[in-house]
């Protein structure tokens, strides 16, 4: 796989999202031994760049990478975050915590649960609004001079939010949703900004052109959801959910967005076509094409989409295709 720079370390210009290992999506496919399988195959593949989150499952994602990448630890460039902490009674409910004592505590969770010394990329998930930023970041940074942390990122949030906090501690990385039909990371409107499922402390307003500030200060990008939670593929109904999977409560996955929103599908399965390409190829090398900093990290359990996300690296979408896929028109409903 061809590879792209993260902090001075090569690493597969697709990379892996976890999370649906163990959280959020179908619960019924979900298999700890399938997974760690597919884990280490992703590595095979070339595709190192690995993302969990101690949110994702409570600690269960974690523990599954960590279990998966026994003996190969090496080989991964690992991300988890921290900042997110459960809202019972809601499966997926969730409330920010951005205080120095939860940010230092999940980290030697997220150590354990990984069973590795240090943590390769450790992101703040959500900026917590009853916490200043500089407070969090602070404590992420002490993290680092103390050999536990290498790399600090952000997740959701806005320029004058990471210019923040790039001023007290170098941003690595910036982790955001970022797809055909969200593109709120380039300062494109399409979805409420910087919020989360069962989280009311959304920033909301736009979040800026994150995808060219990261650029401009040396940071990656990180686009999760670069499939659209698999609408982007083509091949997602709102039949196929099942009521713990948090898409069946998502505005874009009603039945009349999805049926307006199929206008961007089409758009995809012809410049898939053109290329003997599959769609969700297509929708990965978009993202790819937004700059050499990008590294969209799409999420699968499965090992065909794994291969087919993988082969979205080497795909090279002409000026005609990309001119075609951005005049595509924003999505009908809002991400949450």
């Amino acid at each position: 796989m061809r590879t792209r720079d993260f902090a001075g370390t090569p690493v597969g210009a697709v990379g892996l999202g976890c999370m649906g290992m163990s959280w959020a999506y179908t619960a019924s496919e979900r298999d700890d031994e399938a997974s760690a399988a597919l884990i280490r195959e992703a590595l095979d593949l070339g595709v190192t760049f690995l993302d969990t989150a101690q949110r994702y499952g409570a600690g269960h994602n974690e523990s599954l990478v960590g279990r998966a990448l026994k003996g190969r630890r090496d080989e991964a460039v690992v991300a988890t975050k921290t900042g997110l902490d459960v809202a019972p009674p809601a499966p997926l409910g969730i409330v920010r915590d951005g205080s120095p004592a939860f940010v230092k505590g999940s980290a030697e969770d997220s150590l354990r649960r990984l069973g590795t010394d240090v943590i390769d990329l450790y992101y703040l998930h959500r900026v917590d609004p009853d916490v200043p930023l500089a407070e969090t970041w602070g404590a992420m940074a002490e993290l680092v001079a103390e050999g536990k942390v290498r790399r600090l990122g952000l997740s959701e949030v806005s320029v004058a939010q990471a210019a923040e906090a790039h001023a007290i501690h170098p941003v690595a990385a910036v982790q955001s949703e970022l797809s055909l039909w969200t593109r709120d990371a380039l300062g494109v409107p399409g979805g409420s900004a910087a919020t989360v499922p069962g989280d009311t402390a959304g920033a909301g307003g736009g979040a800026g052109d994150v995808v060219g500030w990261c650029a401009a200060n040396g940071a990656a990008f990180v686009p999760f959801s670069p499939l659209g939670r698999g609408f982007l593929t083509g091949t997602v109904t709102s039949a196929d959910f099942e009521g713990t999977d948090f898409r069946s409560g998502n505005p874009r996955f009603q039945e009349d967005a999805l049926q307006a929103n199929m206008r961007i599908v089409d758009v995809v399965k012809a410049v898939a076509a053109r290329h003997g390409a599959t769609p969700a190829q297509v929708a990965i090398a978009w993202t790819l094409a937004q700059g050499d900093h990008v590294i969209p990290i799409p999420g699968t359990k499965k090992q065909r989409y794994l291969h087919d996300n993988a082969g979205a690296a080497g795909l090279d979408l002409t000026g005609t295709d990309l001119a075609e896929l951005d005049g595509i028109p924003a999505a009908v409903g809002e991400r949450y």
